[in-house]
C-alpha cells in the first residue's frame, strides 16, 4: 500500500487492491504481515514436525500460548492437516524451558521497571491508552510520568535512544526530544541490566546519550534475572 502512495489503514482501498491481485493471479504467500515467518515454511515445518514444539523451534519461536493459537489458526486457514500433532502432542508431558534471553530486553523493560518501583513502595500504573510515557509512578513529592528506555547496542559504552519519532508512515521520521514538561524520570536498562532513573530536565534536548556519563544515576541492578541463561547468539 506504501508502495502504490495509498492509505495502508483504509479499509476499502485494501479490498480494492486485493481484488486486483486476484484478478491478475498474484502469489501472496511469501507475505508474512507481522508474522517472522512464511506459509511455505510453516508448512515444511508443520510436514516435517512431530510435535507441536518441534513446529515452534523450526518456525524460532517460544511456543507460548499465545504462539500456539496463532499459529494453528493460520494452519487451519491454510488447510493443512492438524490431527497428528494434535494427537501426538508431547509438549504436555514436557516440562517448559526458561533461557532468558538479553534480545528480549525491549520487550521485558516495562516489566522491569514496574517491578523495580514496587519494590521501593511506589504504586505504579500503566496507560490503557497509548501515551508519551510508560508508566505513572506515585512517589513522595506527587505522580511521576516515567518513560521506560533499553539499550543492547555498545559502542565505547552504552549507547541508548532517548528520542521518540513523530507520527510519520513507516515510523521513519527522525529523532525528536521528550518534551521535559511532559516526562519526568526515564527509567533505563543498558545490555548488562544496570538500571538507570535519571529526570527529565538532565538530558532535555537530546535524543542519545553515553550512559556511562550518567553514572551517577544509577540505582542497581537486574542482572540476577539473566542466572543460568545460555550467552546470547
Amino acid at each position: 500500500m506504501r508502495e502504490l502512495d495509498l492509505c495502508v489503514t483504509s479499509a476499502g482501498s485494501i479490498q480494492v487492491v486485493k481484488r486486483h491481485v486476484l484478478r491478475l493471479g498474484l502469489d501472496t504467500s511469501h507475505f508474512t504481515g507481522q508474522r517472522r515467518w512464511s506459509d511455505a515454511q510453516l508448512k515444511r515445518a508443520i510436514t516435517n514436525a512431530y510435535s507441536w514444539r518441534e513446529v515452534f523451534t523450526d518456525l524460532g519461536m517460544l511456543g507460548s500460548g499465545d504462539d500456539r493459537t496463532r499459529v494453528k489458526a493460520h494452519a487451519i486457514r491454510l488447510g493443512l492437516d492438524l490431527s497428528r500433532l494434535d494427537g501426538l502432542d508431547r509438549d504436555k508431558t514436557l516440562r517448559p524451558v526458561f533461557n532468558p534471553n538479553m534480545k528480549h530486553l525491549r520487550e521485558a523493560g516495562t516489566a522491569i521497571a514496574t517491578m523495580w518501583f514496587l519494590l521501593c513502595g511506589y504504586n505504579t500504573s500503566i496507560p490503557i491508552e497509548p501515551a508519551l510515557f510508560d508508566l505513572l509512578v506515585a512517589m513522595p513529592d506527587g505522580i511521576k510520568r516515567v518513560q521506560v528506555k533499553t539499550t543492547t547496542f555498545n559502542k565505547n559504552g552504552w549507547l541508548v535512544r532517548v528520542g521518540r519519532r513523530s507520527y510519520s508512515v513507516g515510523n521513519r521520521g527522525p529523532l525528536v526530544p521528550y518534551d521535559p514538561d511532559l516526562i519526568d524520570l526515564f527509567f533505563i536498562l543498558d545490555g548488562d541490566l544496570t538500571m538507570y532513573v535519571i529526570p527529565s530536565r538532565v538530558i532535555a534536548g537530546r535524543v542519545a546519550i553515553l550512559l556511562h556519563n550518567y553514572s551517577e544515576y544509577v540505582v542497581g541492578s537486574a542482572a540476577f534475572l539473566m542466572n543460568g541463561a545460555s550467552p546470547a547468539a
